[in-house]
C-alpha cells in the first residue's frame, strides 16, 4: 500500500465526514434531509470500515468483516468508543435493508448522537498517517 493511496483514503473519507457534516447542520423537519444524511451516514461508515480495513492490512492483520475491522481500530486505540461503533454498524445494516418512517428518525437521531465519534476516529487516524 502506498502513500498517495493512504493519502486518497483519507481524503475520500474526510470529505464524506464533511458532506455528513453539512447534513447534520440542516434542521431535519424535511424527510428528505433525514434520508440524504442517512445516505451520507451510509457511505461514510462504508469508507471508515474499509481505511479501517486498509490500515489494519498494512499492518500485517488480515480483516474479513466491518465488525471485526472496528474491534481491531479500538484495540489499536483509533476508536475510543466501541460501543457507539458498533451501534453504527447495526445502523448501517438496518437502513441498507429495511425503510420505515420511525426507524429512519431513530437512526438520523443515532447519527447525531455518534458523529462525534466519527470526527474523533477520523482525527486520530488522519495524525497517525501524516
Amino acid at each position: 500500500m502506498t502513500e498517495m493511496w493512504i493519502q486518497q483514503k483519507l481524503n475520500n473519507l474526510g470529505n464524506a465526514i464533511v458532506r455528513l457534516r453539512e447534513a447534520l447542520n440542516e434542521p431535519p423537519e424535511n424527510p428528505l434531509l433525514v434520508d440524504g444524511t442517512i445516505q451520507r451516514f451510509e457511505f461514510t461508515f462504508e469508507l471508515f470500515w474499509k481505511t479501517f480495513k486498509a490500515l489494519l492490512e498494512a499492518e500485517g492483520m488480515e480483516i474479513a468483516t466491518p465488525k471485526e475491522a472496528l474491534r481491531r481500530a479500538y484495540q489499536a486505540g483509533w476508536i475510543s468508543d466501541e460501543q457507539a461503533w458498533l451501534r453504527m454498524l447495526r445502523a448501517r445494516n438496518e437502513t441498507s435493508h429495511v425503510y420505515n418512517e420511525a426507524a429512519a428518525r431513530r437512526i438520523y437521531e443515532q447519527i447525531r448522537q455518534d458523529f462525534p465519534a466519527m470526527e474523533a476516529a477520523f482525527g486520530k487516524i488522519r495524525s497517525m498517517v501524516l
